[in-house]
C-alpha cells in the first residue's frame, strides 16, 4: 500500500470498526500530545489501554497501564504508536507476537517505516501512518 495518502474511507473504516485500542507511548504528563490524544479517545467511547513500562501499574485517564503489549489481558483492535518511527520496526514485531492479532497499527504524526508497514499488511493488519486518529475522528466519523 502507499503510505502518502489514505482514502477517507480507508481511514473511517478503520475508526469506525475499531472498539479497544492500544496506547503505545502513553504519558501521564496532560501536556503531551499522547495523554491528549488518549482523553481524547476516551471520550469518544473507545476502550484506550495504555502502554509504556515505565508508568506499568500506574493509572493514566484511570486507565490500568500496561508495560508491553502482550501484557493487556483483552484483544486490541488498534494499536496506536507515540513512539519515535526507529522503534516502529520493533513494535511490529511485537504486535505481530499477538494472539489474536490487532486488525490496524495507527502511527501517529512523523511515525512512519514502510518496511515495518509491509510486514504487517502481510499478515493482514491494516496500517497508518504519520496521522493522528484524533485529527481524523472529527473530520470522518464526526
Amino acid at each position: 500500500m502507499n503510505h502518502d495518502s489514505y482514502t477517507d474511507y480507508y481511514l473511517a473504516d478503520i475508526l469506525r470498526e475499531t472498539k479497544v485500542i492500544a496506547l503505545v507511548g502513553a504519558s501521564p504528563n496532560p501536556e503531551r500530545p499522547s495523554n491528549r490524544v488518549m482523553a481524547f479517545l476516551l471520550r469518544k467511547g473507545y476502550r484506550v489501554i495504555p502502554v509504556n513500562p515505565g508508568q506499568a501499574g500506574k493509572q493514566i485517564h484511570g486507565q490500568t497501564v500496561y508495560a508491553r503489549l502482550a501484557d493487556i489481558p483483552e484483544p486490541i483492535d488498534m494499536v496506536d504508536v507515540f513512539r519515535a518511527a526507529v522503534a516502529l520496526p520493533g513494535l511490529v514485531d511485537e504486535v505481530l507476537a499477538l494472539d489474536p492479532l490487532p486488525k490496524a497499527i495507527w502511527g501517529q504524526l512523523s511515525v512512519r517505516d514502510d518496511a515495518a508497514a509491509r510486514r504487517a499488511e502481510a499478515a493482514g493488519i491494516k496500517v497508518v501512518m504519520d496521522r493522528c486518529p484524533a485529527i481524523e475522528y472529527p473530520r470522518l466519523v464526526g
